[in-house]
């Protein structure tokens, strides 16, 4: 399908959306995207408030999970009053409900955890019990196993309210995806971006999804075109793991798929909170299949004793 090729169906479309900044920019994104190739289709956007922003000082892992954040976007769709709706995928559960599909996966930014200090420049330069604010347990058990002597503490909120925050003085630091600073125009923030070694990023990280509803075979042909193939391979192998290991996005679990000369290589890690217990694997595969290879990398980490570690996780689940 073209930019001049409408069907007559889709002379309107609705994309749902939460109503942060952060949000909202990530939506008009694709907006813009799909203005260049069918400039005939008039595009709105249809912010609305999901429970994960309005529970602010809960921790997501006790609170529901990330699912908190998409579910009032999928009744949207369900109901009619939105089409198709934009994700950040570490933000998306490894399952969707029964009759929704993921049309695009859209190429990647920065998936790097980044610094937010005022003083210090790096992670290693802070004095001892230190507050750094983070709402993810992934990057706080990475972070203590390396600082023990830090305290973490949770950081929740829109991305300019976990700045202002941290720039009043509440936290000492913060930790926050780099993707998310760079799409609103604040990498000034970032004092030193994290690589994998030290931080690995979540199942997802830095990634857009687009997600509509499986019958909807014309969006499905519209969106076609904003799927990135790297991309697409990389997030599936992540969140093949998550899925392998129950599923949860709430789990410290860190997983991060790169293109190599042999196909695509998953580094995987699982965490207890306080960081005294981290397990890793690294495994290399089939780029056709990436989601043989984050059930391949999943095994690696159970064979190492992983449903140890996560055990405290699916009790407070069930």
């Amino acid at each position: 399908m073209t930019g001049n090729i409408v069907s007559p169906q889709l002379g309107r479309l609705r994309i749902a959306t939460r109503r942060s900044r952060l949000a909202l920019w990530q939506a008009e994104h694709i907006r813009t995207r799909l203005l260049a190739l069918y400039p005939a289709i008039e595009i709105e956007l249809v912010p609305m408030s999901t429970r994960g922003d309005e529970l602010l000082d809960a921790r997501l892992d006790k609170a529901g999970g990330k699912g908190l954040f998409v579910k009032e976007l999928e009744v949207a769709m369900a109901e009619g009053r939105a089409d198709l709706a934009v994700h950040s995928m570490k933000d998306m559960p490894v399952d969707l409900p029964e009759g929704f599909v993921l049309a695009a996966i859209t190429e990647r930014e920065d998936p790097r955890d980044a610094f937010v200090c005022a003083r210090y420049g790096h992670p290693s330069e802070l004095p001892a019990g230190s507050s750094v604010g983070t709402s993810s347990l992934r990057r706080g058990a990475q972070l203590l196993e390396r600082f023990p002597s830090l305290r973490i503490e949770p950081l929740r909120g829109n991305v300019e309210t976990r700045l202002a925050k941290i720039d009043r003085g509440d936290h000492a630091a913060g930790i926050l995806a780099a993707a998310g600073l760079r799409r609103l125009g604040l990498q000034g923030k970032i004092r030193c971006l994290l690589e994998p070694e030290f931080s690995l990023p979540a199942a997802g990280q830095g990634a857009l999804g687009i997600e509509c509803a499986e019958r909807r075979t014309d969006l499905l042909e519209l969106l076609a075109p904003l799927a990135h193939g790297a991309s697409r391979n990389c997030v599936l192998a992540e969140r093949a793991v998550s899925r392998a290991l129950g599923g949860s996005c709430t789990i410290p679990l860190g997983a991060y798929a790169q293109p190599d000369v042999a196909g695509l290589r998953l580094r995987v890690l699982v965490a207890s909170p306080d960081g005294r217990q981290v397990l890793r694997a690294e495994c290399v595969g089939d780029a056709a299949d990436p989601e043989a290879l984050g059930q391949l990398a999943a095994q690696a980490l159970l064979e190492q004793g992983a449903n140890a570690v996560l055990a405290p996780f699916r009790e407070n689940a069930g």
